[in-house]
């Protein structure tokens, strides 16, 4: 994958990266890889071995292999490469790989994320969600019509909106 990304790199590619262990795949995760992609113009997926996702998550777990799991991302049109880490966290993979945006889910804070310090470091972009907002939402206290979609409108919970058309400052 290393040299693939340096292959990516040289041909001027966004690289977008995320990782997780993506065992019970439901429309959430969809959404999420779908919104990822969107801020680059190749996803890179990194999912947790079998025996990383026992350590992680007990003895029940994985429910789903690691090369099932592999073929289900990579089978969706958001995703351009999956690739397998055995590591519990994906620090090293990231440190190697220097994704050019490096995105998580909503539910965590940007210092929960591992690799954040490296891909900053690198001057690249590391984001806490890949929430979206409804970017018809306004304020109870707001009279008027709905809000536009622009770059760093808030969804309800005050996280910032990556769709990417409001990432563009248009309306989605």
């Amino acid at each position: 994958m290393v040299d693939e990304r340096a292959r990516l790199h040289s041909a001027g590619a966004k690289v977008v990266f995320t990782n997780g262990v993506f065992d019970l795949l439901h429309v959430g995760h969809v959404r999420y890889l779908a919104s990822a992609r969107d801020l680059g113009s190749v996803l890179i997926v990194a999912i947790n071995s079998d025996q990383a996702v026992r350590a992680l998550k007990g003895d029940n777990r994985p429910v789903t292999s690691e090369s099932e799991r592999a073929e289900i991302l990579a089978a969706l049109r958001a995703v351009d490469y999956v690739t397998v880490f055995d590591e519990l966290s994906p620090r090293n993979l990231i440190a190697r790989l220097l994704p050019d945006v490096l995105v998580k889910g909503g539910d965590y804070k940007l210092h929960e994320i591992h690799g954040r310090e490296e891909v900053e470091a690198a001057r690249r972009l590391a984001l806490s969600t890949t929430r979206t907002c409804d970017c018809s939402w306004r304020p109870a206290s707001r009279a008027g019509p709905p809000l536009r979609a622009t770059a760093g409108c808030a969804a309800p919970d005050h996280s910032p909106c990556l769709r990417s058309s409001c990432l563009r400052g248009s309306p989605p």
